[in-house]
């Protein structure tokens, strides 16, 4: 064990998978992915992670999302994705920083490809004492909150500054956009996938939210089918309907049996709902191959379903503000 403010880390308190929030941190900028996906491999190359006050025991999964000025910081079970904790992390003391990390980072960029080695060490230096300050400040604002040493506050701070500057800002309760949701058994493979593909037809023009009945695991052959066609399912975390926040819909699309029954329980205000019967890929046996070929031919059904539905909605707007 390691001691560090006065808490002894274990060998299991750490993060071994960060996701990202689909719906509040977005881009469709290969480069600006590349530097999540450097930022997000960093951190879990190594770090000391854990919960403060709850009774808990790692490995961490940490699911990162955006709503309105803070970071929130959803820490869940890797396995289960279980909800541990999650804390609200306010971005207005970090504005000076992350705006001079971005300068800085840039003089250090043009410094590596023209200036002399003692001007590179000049600007290396700054650049280190801001991410220095960054971190401790992070883990003064994360005091009786969350555990971390100073090298994962460094890299956790590196994961804020790259994606804050591409969040979506969007107040869904106030917001005029169409919302729609998807929901099937586990939120790993039928609701995820269709949600993805709303939000890349339709890129700000709705709100697309998924959930399952229960909690599931997220799926490697849906990262791959999806990661064909641009998008990103690395950073999707199964969420169920108890999770969510949001009780009105203007349309909810239900892709499994045993959803159309939880959404009549849960009792939402939705301006329309549907039952899309579609394949379930999870229940085809066979090589690698086969499998995928299953995963991508509901991928492509779905899309066909998403865009021949959701225009409609997206052009006539939301119904139900």
């Amino acid at each position: 064990m390691q001691a560090v403010g006065g808490y002894a880390f274990k060998k299991t308190d750490k993060i071994v998978t960060v996701t990202l929030d689909p719906n509040t941190i977005t881009s469709i900028n290969p480069d600006e992915v590349h530097e999540w996906r450097i930022a997000i491999y960093d951190l879990l190359e190594t770090n000391r992670f854990a919960p403060a006050r709850v009774t808990s025991t790692g490995p961490y999964a940490l699911h990162v999302s955006i709503v309105g000025n803070s970071i929130v910081l959803d820490v869940r079970d890797p396995n289960t994705f279980q909800p541990i904790a999650a804390h609200y992390l306010s971005l207005t003391p970090f504005r000076r920083l992350i705006r001079d990390y971005f300068r800085i980072r840039e003089s250090y960029y043009e410094a590596i490809r023209a200036a002399q080695p003692y001007q590179i060490e000049t600007v290396d230096m700054a650049r280190r004492g801001i991410h220095n300050e960054a971190a401790e400040l992070l883990r003064t604002r994360l005091v009786n909150k969350l555990h971390i040493d100073l090298n994962t506050a460094r890299r956790l701070f590196t994961l804020i500054c790259a994606v804050q500057p591409y969040a979506s800002r969007i107040d869904e309760r106030a917001s005029a956009l169409p919302t729609v949701l998807f929901v099937c058994s586990m939120n790993s493979v039928r609701s995820p996938i269709a949600a993805a593909l709303a939000r890349q037809t339709f890129p700000g023009r709705l709100i697309s939210r998924s959930v399952g009945v229960a909690g599931g695991k997220a799926d490697s052959f849906v990262h791959d089918v999806m990661e064909e066609i641009g998008i990103d399912m690395s950073v999707h975390t199964p969420h169920t309907m108890d999770e969510l926040i949001a009780t009105r819909f203007d349309l909810v699309v239900t892709l499994s049996d045993d959803a159309r029954e939880a959404v009549e329980r849960k009792g939402l205000e939705i301006g329309a709902i549907e039952h899309w019967p579609v394949a379930d890929p999870t229940l085809v046996h066979g090589n690698r191959d086969t499998i995928l070929n299953a995963y991508r031919a509901l991928r492509d059904d779905l899309r066909q379903r998403v865009r021949a539905r959701l225009e409609t909605l997206v052009s006539s707007g939301s119904q139900t503000t």
